[in-house]
């Protein structure tokens, strides 16, 4: 956590309000596709307002201390350049060994089918197992 609001730190202001813009369409978009029932990207929404609040959480430091601001932006730029390259090259050699095996699991063996959701069969579907008959009231029995 520490590392994103880093990340956030190390923007310009210019960049983070344009971010900030973007997250926000993004977050719309996300919101209206969970009401429709279409995605389950609840965890992608989530994401997003605490990255939300951690660039607008940055814009306030800045407006409150403008004397600092520069020097923690420079400082911060300097070291998320520094864990990138420390990143890039470690993270290289470990992706390399995940795809390769990734890529012989996927060809020795074949895919499997993922089993549907039990709620998503459930939703339209009527139950028709003889272990679920609907229970009759006394005045449901006495008419049928």
């Amino acid at each position: 956590m520490k590392a994103n609001a880093e990340r956030a730190r190390a923007l310009d202001t210019n960049e983070i309000e344009k971010q900030l813009r973007d997250s926000s369409e993004q977050m719309f978009r996300l919101r209206f596709q969970l009401q429709m029932g279409q995605t389950d990207g609840l965890k992608k929404l989530r994401a997003l307002r605490k990255e939300r609040a951690r660039m607008l959480t940055v814009l306030r430091e800045r407006e409150l201390h403008p004397e600092t601001a520069a020097a923690e932006q420079a400082e911060a730029a300097e070291h998320e350049e520094a864990r990138q390259k420390i990143s890039k090259k470690s993270g290289r050699k470990a992706a390399t060994k995940k795809t390769e095996a990734k890529k012989e699991a996927a060809a020795g063996a074949p895919k499997a089918k993922k089993a549907a959701h039990p709620a998503a069969a459930r939703k339209g579907a009527p139950k028709t197992s003889a272990a679920h008959k609907p229970v009759r009231t006394p005045k449901q029995a006495s008419k049928g």
